[in-house]
């Protein structure tokens, strides 16, 4: 159910405020740091951050798609590691059991999950399954444990987890059946202190330095079978619900990075003096600015209207996936003119562009790289016939 409209517009107010004054400030420590701060943190559990998309009944805000998507564009005029830090949480690291738990694992967990007293990642990328993502390997055998107790033992590896060094809770996709392909997944809740969890050192990226990446390790973990979402072999699917929700978060995030990028563009553009005029009056600076103004907006309004059709329950298998992929590539562009824009000035760490410009080449690839939109825009848009 959608906040009334004034608390709604007291929560974008009070974000705005939050990234402005705390978190733009604090870019150049979080990207040498490597590192969110702590007293940050806990700032974002007292605004409610990590519970935006959990139901009231639990501890969250209970936002609407559409009001989740104008918080991200908000959360997206900072470093993206920001919302990483509680992204996982109200995204793919908790859809999964807002989607399929049962009432007894929503009790158990998502309270937790939207206070941020609980952490949350998503597993279903391996060392050898990507974009391919119905071939996971990682396998769950039905068994007994030391006490006789009915569980399923869980082996493998996952690869660029999201937050995986701070996760309490991995949702996990591992094949329990026969069947080589997507219907042989099934989906795990898995603690982080059951036996045989493990996690590797955090990668060193590119960028959204402050967001770590790890592997995580599944030795023999004797995983209770109430601890299972949904039946056995629906796991791929649901994987799949859950991303496609996930995509339209990413996207709403790129149109706020594309919009802070434009905004300080702009700024520079009219202070910065060539041949005796800011440079922003140059036409060959104003058609960047120009196309990099149209690409945000035409992102923004894709982006709302397809999270306004997820409100209203309608199939948005297509458009998260255009949005997702039109967005992401849109805020790359962007970042790429910005640079452009600041000369020389956008290739030095001083100015944030460069970090900027580094951090959103990450949009293209994770929650379903570029070619896997384009594949899911296209299959979709053939079976609608047109």
């Amino acid at each position: 159910m959608a906040l009334d409209a004034e608390t709604f517009d007291a929560l974008i107010d009070t974000v705005r405020r939050f990234v402005a004054e705390r978190l733009r400030p604090l870019e150049a420590q979080v990207e040498a740091d490597d590192a969110i701060p702590a007293d940050i943190v806990d700032a974002m559990k007292d605004m409610g951050l990590f519970g935006l998309s959990i139901a009231e009944d639990y501890g969250g805000l209970g936002l609407t798609m559409v009001e989740e998507a104008r918080v991200a564009i908000e959360l997206g005029r900072t470093t993206p590691a920001f919302r990483s830090a509680f992204g996982t949480n109200v995204g793919i690291g908790s859809q999964g059991l807002v989607m399929a738990g049962t009432p007894e694992q929503k009790t158990a967990w998502l309270p937790r999950i939207a206070s941020g007293e609980v952490v949350t990642s998503f597993a279903l990328t391996e060392p050898d399954v990507g974009s391919d993502s119905g071939a996971v390997r990682a396998r769950a055998v039905r068994a007994e444990d030391s006490n006789g107790a009915d569980v399923y033992r869980l082996s493998g590896t996952k690869r660029y987890i999201t937050n995986a060094d701070r996760a309490d809770l991995f949702t996990v996709m591992a094949r329990t059946g026969d069947d080589p392909g997507a219907r042989g997944v099934s989906a795990f809740l898995v603690p982080r202190d059951l036996p045989g969890v493990s996690v590797g050192e955090p990668e060193k990226k590119m960028g959204q330095k402050g967001a770590k990446v790890a592997d995580v390790h599944f030795d023999d973990v004797p995983v209770p079978v109430a601890n299972r979402l949904g039946a056995e072999g629906e796991g791929f699917r649901l994987a799949m619900r859950v991303l496609d929700r996930g995509r339209l978060h990413i996207a709403a995030v790129c149109v706020g990075v594309a919009e802070r990028l434009i905004a300080d563009s702009v700024a520079y553009a009219l202070e910065r003096k060539q041949f005796g005029k800011a440079i922003g009056e140059h036409q060959l600076i104003q058609a960047m600015i120009a196309d990099s103004k149209t690409e945000a907006l035409a992102a923004r309004a894709l982006v709302l209207d397809a999270a306004d059709k997820k409100d209203r329950g309608e199939d948005v298998v297509l458009e998260s996936a255009a949005a997702k992929y039109f967005a992401s590539e849109m805020v790359g562009r962007v970042a790429d003119r910005a640079v452009q824009i600041y000369g020389g000035a956008g290739y030095i760490a001083d100015h944030g562009i460069e970090r900027l410009y580094r951090d959103v080449r990450l949009f293209r690839i994770y929650e379903g790289t570029s070619q896997i939109q384009q594949l899911i825009i296209a299959r979709e848009t053939m079976k609608r016939g047109g």
